[in-house]
């Protein structure tokens, strides 16, 4: 960040795995942050940063000069900013109010249109990176709404991401995100594909991923997902529930627009395919684990002769 830090009041919705390590930062950069979380752990967490806790939506946010969401779905956005001590009953008028989950664009539009009826500034600003770009604070942020608000908001996201854009009216943050969690499972699945032929084949994995990751094929997903596929360490950093439903959002709006998008639909069908076999809690790089199950299954690491 630039210049010297205006001090805001931040209310924090959401501290799971992306939402922790964003409030944090948020404090690490001089904010008064006040997080609200269903389960009490996290909110724990952020007071051991430096941060505040609150029992409600409520008491987080009716103080606050900027409320931030991040949370998992269209019904949690929806029950956070309209249900009984919502957002927008609780906060006053003039505040900023950032969605940051992944959501329909529609949603966000119908979000800020009630926003602008209680005279509130709202964006949806949803971000890239997984896990590890909230822990290192270099997500890509998305971001839909005036640009006079985007400009307010913008210190905050420097606290959070590296590649941060205005690209549009309300609703065009998700649009975009969208296009993203398209190109990441696809590539994901592509990136499975690669792997499990070479280890059939007999190559050594880890010097064949370091030759592709170098020339063209590379890619963020090879970089960041290529040992934790190697090693079948599928902890979620990012749920194939949460794609699932990213997935939807996709072919969902690709019908809006009168769209054919072949490899969104096959993409879209493999998530699903490994979530209704019980991998929704896995990581999204678990779909080298649906691929291996149409190939026979996962053979003896002793056949896989470049491993050894």
């Amino acid at each position: 960040m630039t210049g010297a830090v205006t001090v805001k009041k931040i209310g924090f919705i959401g501290l799971g795995i992306m939402g922790g390590p964003m409030a944090a930062h948020l404090v690490a950069a001089g904010h008064e942050v006040t997080g609200f979380n269903l389960e009490r752990a996290a909110v724990d967490r952020l007071i051991a940063a430096g941060g505040k806790g609150a029992e409600s939506v409520h008491e987080a946010v009716r103080d606050a000069d900027v409320v931030i969401t991040m949370v998992p779905a269209d019904p949690h956005v929806e029950k956070v900013m309209y249900g009984d001590g919502g957002v927008l009953g609780s906060v006053k008028p003039g505040t900023l109010v950032i969605d940051m989950s992944s959501i329909k664009p529609s949603t966000s539009i119908a979000v800020a249109q009630a926003g602008a009826e209680h005279k509130l500034r709202v964006l949806d600003a949803p971000v890239s990176g997984g896990e590890a770009g909230a822990i290192e604070a270099v997500l890509s942020i998305m971001v839909g709404g005036e640009a006079a608000d985007f400009a307010a908001a913008l210190p905050l996201f420097e606290a959070l991401g590296k590649t941060i854009v205005h690209v549009g009216p309300h609703g065009a943050g998700q649009t975009v995100k969208a296009a993203n969690q398209l190109i990441v499972a696809g590539n994901i699945q592509l990136v499975a594909e690669a792997l499990l032929f070479l280890e059939r084949a007999g190559v050594d994995t880890e010097a064949g991923l370091t030759v592709l990751a170098g020339g063209l094929a590379g890619s963020t997903v090879m970089d960041r997902k290529g040992r934790v596929m190697r090693d079948r360490d599928f902890k979620p950093g990012f749920r194939i529930d949460l794609h699932h439903k990213d997935m939807g959002i996709v072919t969902e709006s690709a019908r809006e627009f009168d769209l054919v998008l072949p490899l969104a639909g096959l993409t879209a069908q493999l998530v699903a395919s490994l979530r209704a076999q019980g991998g929704g809690g896995l990581d999204h790089s678990g779909l080298l684990l649906g691929l291996e199950r149409l190939n026979g299954g996962p053979q003896d690491s002793s056949s896989k002769q470049g491993d050894n």
